[in-house]
């Protein structure tokens, strides 16, 4: 069993990381919220105790830190005592999260891949760029790492996998569809991290076709669907982490990332990467100053924890799987619906935080009562799905499966 949880973000998907642990902290334990602007922390601290979250009595406590900084992260982790370390930072920190984990035993959990601040779509697969070659010390230490599990990548890794190993005999394609419904009422703002949200979209589509990789501009490829409660909805073929390990993970030859966009997004978007402002390399002002014009755009932009107050509508991700299945053809899309509303109300944060924030918890739990404890590093879709997917039911992310039979809840 381990037990005692450090989480280290301050945003919106920290916030629904907070609640989620204080909701359940009867098998996680004690909590410890850590990022660079400590006063965020102690807002989460703040909301957690006002919503009465915690399911029994115990700690949580907000601390500073700066983890870049190794031996800091590692001196908190100890300090703590947590075994379990859920990242929900700026993707530029993970490795030296994971170094901290390495160093002290816990296990490392995080919701997006590794990035370089200074490289945009390094060579597929991304994963083989940074995490996996971390793969060998992780095995030999004991150090259980989970990669990708927030909703995309992580649940959608496991949808992958749920339909790969236990509704075809062999899959083909796996598309996988994120399309967000709701409206915030900014004119122009990011669900996330918006430095992290443009760099997915700068450089080139990767994907996984034919057993290859495939490559397409950004909002080069299209599709429509008419999915649950959302409708028709048109989605881009955008670069994704999931591709980069379920098409190396799992046999099948077509691995796709879809993601919907509204005309007004992708104009605004076009005239600012026209402009140069989503470069990530700095440029010197007329005064001699100098900036990268990304980190400026994010500076004037909403935070996306902001948002939460104001958005409404509804969510739809996840997987249309094709293959065949006692000879014949077969297809299933396997999906969930959140609510905007519904998670503020519940964890005071927008539907995109709750779906991100959720899935790591339910990981934490299986960490913590040893179903996922797997004392190596993995990918989502290396893991059972069924136990993941079956807590999330509970955790307020069902998953529903519409197939030849009609439109279903999963139960497991």
């Amino acid at each position: 069993m381990k037990k005692n949880v450090l989480i280290i973000g301050g945003g919106g998907v920290a916030q629904v990381v907070a609640h989620k642990c204080a909701q359940h902290n009867d098998t996680l334990g004690n909590i410890a919220i850590a990022s660079r602007s400590v006063s965020k922390c102690d807002n989460i601290v703040s909301s957690v105790l006002d919503k009465g979250s915690m399911k029994v009595e115990g700690r949580i406590q907000a601390f500073a830190l700066d983890a870049l900084d190794v031996p800091a992260t590692v001196k908190l982790i100890q300090e703590t005592e947590s075994q379990i370390v859920i990242n929900v930072g700026s993707a530029f920190i993970n490795m030296s999260v994971l170094e901290a984990c390495m160093e002290t035993g816990a296990a490392y959990l995080d919701t997006a891949i590794h990035e370089d601040p200074a490289k945009i779509c390094e060579t597929p697969p991304w994963y083989a760029n940074y995490e996996w070659k971390r793969r060998d010390a992780c095995k030999e230490k004991g150090i259980t790492a989970i990669l990708g599990v927030g909703f995309d990548p992580g649940v959608v890794n496991a949808y992958a996998a749920l339909a790969y190993n236990h509704y075809f005999d062999s899959v083909s394609d796996i598309d996988i569809i994120d399309i967000n419904a709701g409206s915030h009422g900014k004119y122009f703002a990011t669900n996330f991290d918006p430095e992290i949200n443009f760099r997915e979209f700068t450089g080139v589509v990767y994907s996984w076709q034919n057993r290859e990789w495939n490559v397409n501009k950004m909002f080069e490829v299209s599709r429509t669907d008419d999915l649950p409660i959302v409708g028709k909805q048109t989605s881009y073929m955008s670069g994704h982490d999931e591709v980069h390990s379920i098409s190396q993970n799992l046999d099948v030859p077509n691995v796709r990332f879809w993601m919907g966009f509204g005309e007004h997004y992708i104009n605004v978007f076009t005239v600012l990467q026209s402009l140069g402002l989503l470069s990530e390399q700095p440029v010197k002002t007329a005064e001699g100053l100098e900036v990268v014009p990304l980190k400026v755009v994010k500076a004037v932009l909403p935070d996306p924890s902001s948002l939460a107050p104001e958005y409404t509508g509804k969510t739809c991700i996840g997987d249309v799987v094709k293959g065949i299945k006692d000879g014949k053809e077969k297809e299933v899309f396997i999906y969930n619906v959140a609510d905007h509303k519904d998670a503020y109300n519940e964890v005071g944060s927008q539907g995109i935080s709750y779906t991100a924030g959720v899935p790591p918890v339910a990981a934490a739990i299986l960490v913590a009562n040893g179903t996922w404890d797997a004392k190596e590093m993995r990918n989502v879709e290396q893991l059972d799905p069924r136990p993941f997917l079956g807590l999330l039911n509970e955790m307020g992310l069902p998953t529903r499966i519409k197939d030849e039979t009609g439109d279903h809840p999963f139960t497991f």
